[in-house]
């Protein structure tokens, strides 16, 4: 099936995409893929370092008449985002990803595809690797753990690099040149309940919403997909005198729309009726309202599924389903900057309900920092009114748009030469480790470019071959044009 990719062009970069894709990569267990670099690094005859976190650097001379230019650091992430669909046989331990061809795309089947970012590693892998591409002196830094906390960039120790320029090729657009990006805030609220038991008449019934499209938490936070958490919550709260909650787990990544929400509950047989009725009615109205963002979303309600036992008290209940429903999820604030730039946004990411816990996991970003704080303000007063404890951690910075950069300069005039048309120069709500980085080398001349890749974060991921192959020629036509020292 891979072997397909491999005849794709610029074969130069399918082929080492292929063999990345076939080494588990999961966020913060890099472990093999990090050999995976050095052995790469070595087979060359580079130099080849891994630093105290478990980023690999690899350095490359400058090809001849080129040593008097900048050097360039070609900076992508190993790790990849891990999610499947239910119904998908997978284990991202042990199986590396399956690809396929679909017209222009390539996919992998049922699973993310692992492009973001491990399309911009191979690049950078076909660069160093190269015999006859001119460049100047390169350091690629293939950092870990971007997807789940940035640690990689964060650890990154000063005086590693030299270079003058950093080249982050991370960007999902291909007719987009990258200047800025969001921080972010990993938010967590929990709380202990009291279990009671059911009323004698009841049954165990299952809610589930499924079908979403997900999609990334920064990138796609602008389209007002459908978050399985709140779809359910909705649901809950129109349920929440008729059944009681036995346990609820919603979404998986915090970086990821959650798709998928699966609510166990207890109801007793004379609501029964009742209770069917209200699902039914709810169900409509959701799928009216997110007909055309959310046209496979489905909702079941079916008897069983699990042991009936112990479930979340009635005043806790109330508690925790009002809580959900004022917390805020999507768009906070738009930047009055940039137009059609998110500045801050939240997503209700993961909610796990069971034994008399409660968690909630969000990601705040946003591209200003005291409008970042304004938010996690909000989201900390609800959680801490309904009674939880709240937890601030893995906090990253943005990188702010630098309109006069060099660099920038640079590409906009090769695109433009390219293409005859002017780039779409922008910053963007994802996280970006380019902030980070700067914090460390801050006179790094920073810029972001990519394929375009839709779906990132999701099963619906893809590669535009096209796309690819621009982005390749672009990237060749970028290091012949490098300044000078």
């Amino acid at each position: 099936m891979n072997e397909a990719i491999r005849q794709l062009e610029p074969t130069d970069i399918w082929n080492h995409f292929a063999d990345l894709n076939a080494v588990p990569r999961p966020s913060k267990d890099e472990g093999r893929v990090i050999q995976f670099m050095k052995d790469f690094g070595a087979s060359l005859g580079l130099e080849t370092i891994e630093d105290v976190v478990g980023n690999v650097i690899i350095k490359k001379p400058a090809t001849n008449g080129m040593e008097d230019r900048q050097t360039v650091v070609l900076q992508s992430h190993l790790d990849m985002v891990h999610q499947k669909n239910n119904d998908t046989q997978f284990n991202f331990d042990t199986q590396g990803v399956e690809m396929y061809v679909d017209g222009d795309w390539v996919r992998a089947k049922g699973t993310t595809l692992g492009a973001d970012n491990g399309l911009g590693v191979a690049t950078i892998m076909a660069i160093l690797a190269s015999t006859d591409l001119p460049h100047p002196a390169l350091e690629a830094l293939f950092t870990i753990d971007e997807e789940t906390g940035m640690t990689g960039a964060m650890g990154l120790e000063s005086g590693l690099l030299k270079g003058d320029i950093l080249l982050n090729l991370d960007t999902e657009e291909d007719d987009e040149i990258g200047v800025g990006c969001a921080g972010g805030v990993d938010i967590t609220a929990t709380q202990s309940y009291t279990e009671v038991s059911p009323s004698e008449d009841a049954i165990a019934y299952t809610l589930t919403v499924k079908g979403l499209q997900g999609g990334h938490s920064g990138m796609d936070i602008i389209k007002g997909l459908g978050n399985a958490n709140k779809l359910m919550n909705r649901l809950l709260y129109d349920l929440r005198e008729q059944v009681m909650l036995v346990s609820l787990e919603g979404g998986s990544l915090r970086n990821a729309i959650p798709r998928e929400s699966v609510a166990k509950v207890a109801v007793a047989k004379s609501a029964l009726e009742k209770v069917s009725e209200q699902v039914a009615r709810t169900t409509e109205a959701l799928q009216a309202e997110f007909k055309r963002l959310e046209p496979n979303l489905a909702i079941e309600w079916k008897a069983g599924g699990h042991d009936l036992s112990k479930g979340m008290n009635a005043e806790a209940q109330e508690r925790f389903i009002k809580m959900i429903y004022a917390a805020h999820n999507g768009v906070y604030r738009m930047s009055p900057e940039m137009q059609g730039l998110v500045e801050t946004s939240n997503n209700i990411a993961k909610i796990n309900v069971s034994q008399g816990n409660i968690t909630v996991e969000c990601l705040t970003r946003s591209s200003v920092a005291s409008s970042k704080t304004d938010l996690s303000n909000a989201l900390q007063s609800v959680f801490e009114l309904a009674g939880c404890k709240v937890r601030f951690s893995g906090a990253y910075p943005g990188w702010a748009p630098n309109m006069e950069s060099p660099i920038l300069k640079v590409l906009d005039r090769l695109y433009e030469e390219l293409h005859e048309e002017k780039a779409n120069v922008a910053a963007c709500h994802a996280g970006l480790e380019c902030g980070i980085i700067g914090q460390h080398y801050p006179e790094l001349d920073m810029i972001s470019y990519g394929p375009t890749i839709k779906g990132a974060h999701s099963p619906d991921e893809r590669a535009s071959i096209t796309s690819t192959q621009k982005f390749w020629t672009f990237t060749k036509a970028i290091l012949a044009n490098i300044p000078k020292k």
